[in-house]
């Protein structure tokens, strides 16, 4: 039995809301073990919201998951096309009506007329209960081989009702005894063409578990899905797994699952007793930015210089004027200067600095958009790292692949210490 995703809404089509909802479920899904092939944007049409119906049905999809279209307004059609699609009559839910003005009324308000028609569910149909929200969406088990539930659009009120009512009404049914569980390996430093091209076929051939990797924002992902009856089951099957491709990717993997490049980077420190201070020209505060997100930065970050004019490099950061204007701003002697008087003006164990081209102008014939130098500073000596992210990169991934990719040095240089100090050049 397979399921698939019906998202309604003509503001999704135009790309005015992002369709977190589909993840969701996805993902969703996923947990319980049951398939699903196709995800469907349809706008407010009842004609192409019929169609999307009949063409799912017709692939032989035996569940269907709508989100969106269940408001009082007149372009929420998404109950009353399901009914009349099927031939049946909308019925009005006294309950539903009442729980309706009930909330309007714990706001001090009136229910407004047009929200009577959030009451109307076809016939047949039971309620899907909406705690948090005025639209209640539907459960029909319109068949044996048909089952059809609607959400609204709003993600905190759908997130809810699949977990209070939905889950438990496919559990019942028989769906999530054996469910999907995955780990996500990540990577950074290394291209995903380069690190498929190291894992044995093999692996990537396997069924159960089943590797996939996929690519965005400068790193790469290995997904490691297992289905079994329990988390622990699982945990066996994608443990080994899991170990031989991170001896594969080595040091290029950095974590897993939710982890990101600034946390992994937070536990370093705090596990050495070290401090970490950042200086930042192209990136505009990005870097600092990335690691005050994470929960009790201050305990290993002390701050940072944004340096985008040449003068508070100098000025700030003890940048060598004459340096500066014989190499230019983005070369790898001022990223190294600049990481230096960060840490020196900071007392940091760290210094990280940033310089670069952002674009979309600016870039020369030597020094092209996307041409960027990370400079990292420590006691007892600074190193430079160049880049090149390509001019074909918009302003913002030049920007964030910057970010990730100093911190990304902070954490080679954090793992392998001991063993690379003599890589280190006095300045």
């Amino acid at each position: 039995m397979t399921a698939e995703i019906i998202c309604v809404g003509t503001e999704l089509l135009l790309g005015d809301i992002v369709n977190g909802n589909a993840k969701f479920l996805a993902r969703q899904l996923a947990l319980l073990g049951i398939p699903h092939y196709y995800q469907v944007v349809v706008g407010d049409n009842r004609d192409r919201i019929k169609q999307a119906i009949a063409i799912a049905i017709d692939r032989g999809s035996k569940i269907l998951i709508f989100t969106g279209g269940l408001g009082p307004t007149p372009d929420d059609l998404t109950c009353e096309t399901i009914a009349d699609f099927f031939g049946v009559p909308l019925v009005e839910e006294r309950e539903v009506l009442a729980d309706i003005a009930q909330k309007y009324a714990s706001r001090g308000s009136k229910m407004n007329p047009s929200n009577r028609k959030q009451a109307l569910i076809p016939q047949g149909a039971s309620v899907l209960p909406n705690p948090a929200g005025t639209a209640p969406g539907i459960i029909w088990q319109k068949s044996a081989e048909l089952t059809i539930l609607t959400f609204p659009g709003v993600p905190s009120e759908m997130h809810r009702m699949w977990r209070e009512t939905a889950v438990p009404y496919l559990k019942s049914k028989g769906w999530g005894k054996e469910m999907i569980y995955s780990r996500t390996l990540k990577f950074w430093g290394i291209g995903e063409s380069a690190l498929v091209e190291k894992i044995p076929p093999s692996i990537l051939d396997m069924s159960n578990p089943t590797v996939a990797p996929y690519a965005g924002k400068g790193e790469v992902k290995l997904r490691i899905s297992a289905k079994a009856s329990s988390a622990e089951t699982a945990g066996h099957l994608i443990s080994p797994v899991e170990e031989l491709l991170r001896q594969i990717g080595g040091l290029n993997c950095y974590g897993a699952d939710d982890e990101t490049l600034a946390e992994v980077v937070a536990q370093m420190l705090l596990a050495a007793g070290e401090t970490l201070s950042v200086a930042e020209s192209c990136t505009g505060g990005g870097l600092g930015s990335m690691l005050t997100t994470v929960a009790g930065s201050s305990n290993y970050f002390q701050g940072g210089i944004i340096s985008y004019d040449n003068q508070v490099k100098v000025d700030q950061l003890g940048v060598n004027p004459a340096e500066l204007a014989l190499s230019g701003a983005v070369s790898d002697v001022v990223a190294q200067q600049m990481a230096v008087g960060v840490q020196k003006l900071m007392g940091t164990t760290w210094g990280l600095s940033i310089t670069g081209i952002a674009g979309p102008g600016g870039g020369t014939e030597s020094k092209p958009v996307g041409l960027v130098y990370v400079g990292l500073a420590a006691a007892d000596g600074v190193q430079s790292f160049e880049h090149r992210f390509g001019s074909q990169q918009d302003r913002d991934m030049i920007r964030h692949r910057s970010a990730c990719s100093a911190l990304d040095h902070l954490r080679r240089q954090l793992s392998t210490r001991e063993e690379t100090k003599t890589r280190f050049v006095d300045l």
